[in-house]
């Protein structure tokens, strides 16, 4: 090869560099989604607090993390991770009392009624969601904030429980004094039974379920019969 096409060469060679060195390179972050929604967020925390951890054990960039996103995406839902936490909550609550206002309606009797419902709650405690165990913890053992959020759930599980405890009774000709009294205790009981029973095994659920439901009736029944003038 000549000196003057070893020359050349070279400086296409050189020609070649200095082009590539010029054109930007796409930069693209492995793993990480170009949008996120509020719904993969929530399911995000989820999967982090599992059966046992509070939803205030988690940081933003854990969820961010979990989710595939940027922690600056975080930011386009939710303000911080205490307002994750409490939408979550809501939301728990809403699909819970959806679930278990359906089961009413499904059964036919006033018995079936009480089982179906008490037997759905149970359920729910080993669902892959984890709605009614986030409830419980956050209930129990959360933030101020965190218990005054399942708070407010509690009292729309009382209401929705009281209207239909009244269409209920009207169906079977007969009346519940103090409906709206009625539907809390049978709340209470029920969400003080779900915490009781969240670590216990079958069996021991079981047990536990029947004395509910066993509960409920007598609440009822009493209610069905109580004498106005007795009480006051």
């Amino acid at each position: 090869m000549t000196q003057s096409a070893q020359t050349n060469m070279v400086n296409m060679y050189q020609e070649e560099l200095h082009s590539e060195a010029e054109t930007p390179l796409a930069v693209r972050t492995v793993g990480r989604k170009a949008t996120i929604t509020k719904e993969e967020l929530f399911q995000a925390a989820l999967n982090l607090i599992g059966p046992q951890k509070s939803i205030s054990s988690l940081s933003l960039r854990e969820v961010a993390r979990e989710a595939g996103i940027a922690p600056n995406s975080f930011y386009r839902h939710f303000k911080d991770i205490d307002e994750l936490a409490i939408e979550l909550i809501d939301r728990a609550g809403g699909v819970l009392r959806q679930i278990l206002h359906e089961a009413r309606l499904q059964a036919s009797r006033q018995s079936s009624i009480i089982r179906s419902s008490v037997e759905v709650f149970i359920q729910q405690l080993d669902a892959d969601e984890g709605n009614l165990s986030l409830l419980l913890r956050e209930g129990y053992t959360g933030s101020h904030s965190y218990k005054n959020a399942v708070e407010r759930q509690l009292n729309y599980f009382q209401q929705e429980l009281r209207e239909d405890l009244i269409v209920l009774e009207r169906l079977n000709q007969s009346k519940l004094a103090h409906p709206d009294i009625v539907a809390r205790g049978i709340t209470q009981l029920v969400f003080n039974m779900g915490a009781k029973v969240i670590d216990l095994p079958t069996e021991q659920r079981k047990e536990v379920a029947e004395q509910t439901m066993i509960m409920i009736r007598m609440i009822l029944e009493g209610a069905r019969h109580l004498d106005e003038a007795q009480i006051r």
